[in-house]
């Protein structure tokens, strides 16, 4: 059974993302707010958990397109490639926000996703999401929380989120109610930027 914390997003309670951060340091998984849906996270440097999580999902750990939450900028160049200066101040405009860039990986990678030629990087523009980050010391590989309903697709209300996953995972974090609509997802990694999937990032900025 998972604990259900109740963390406001104005000013996130210290303890309380303490007690997240000790969870995700002991390979456990946490469903947490973001800036758009709610995510399945765990932490980056953590086998056992990464291999959880393909588990829910169904896939295989290689083969899955998670993406690394970070919080800022500076986090990013751990794991992609020395980017150029129109491909930073893109970044540096748009994050943090709802936008998931797609860059080419580096070598420093963990082995799990060695394989990877690129990588989906996020910097949620979400208070929670940021501090549990910054307080772990190195970024959270997330998957977005489906739901069956094709209507709704995302389910939004923490408390119906808790019910369904609370035998799955190990921390649910009532943020409040979550967004319905994804983030934009923007490929990074060649000549142009491409846009993948129209989210709730304004296309236009780019």
């Amino acid at each position: 059974m998972s604990q259900f914390i109740k963390i406001y997003p104005e000013n996130p309670n210290e303890k309380e993302i303490d007690k997240v951060v000790k969870v995700l340091r002991e390979g456990g998984l946490v469903i947490y707010p973001t800036d758009t849906v709610y995510g399945l996270g765990c932490d980056i440097s953590n086998s056992k958990a990464l291999e959880r999580i393909a588990k829910i999902k169904g896939i295989k750990l290689d083969k899955a397109n998670f993406s690394f939450v970070c919080y800022d900028l500076s986090n990013i160049s751990n794991y992609v490639k020395q980017i150029d200066t129109s491909t930073f101040k893109i970044l540096k405009k748009a994050l943090p926000g709802p936008y998931t860039f797609i860059l080419p990986g580096n070598n420093e990678l963990p082995k799990e996703f060695k394989k990877k030629k690129t990588v989906g990087i996020r910097v949620p523009d979400n208070n929670i999401a940021r501090e549990i980050v910054r307080k772990l010391g190195n970024p959270i590989v997330s998957t977005s929380i489906y739901d069956e309903d094709e209507i709704l697709e995302y389910t939004t209300d923490p408390e119906l989120i808790f019910e369904k996953w609370q035998n799955i995972v190990d921390i649910v974090i009532d943020g409040g109610y979550g967004n319905n609509e994804a983030s934009t997802v923007i490929d990074l990694s060649g000549e142009e930027p491409e846009i993948i999937r129209a989210g709730k990032g304004d296309t236009d900025i780019f």
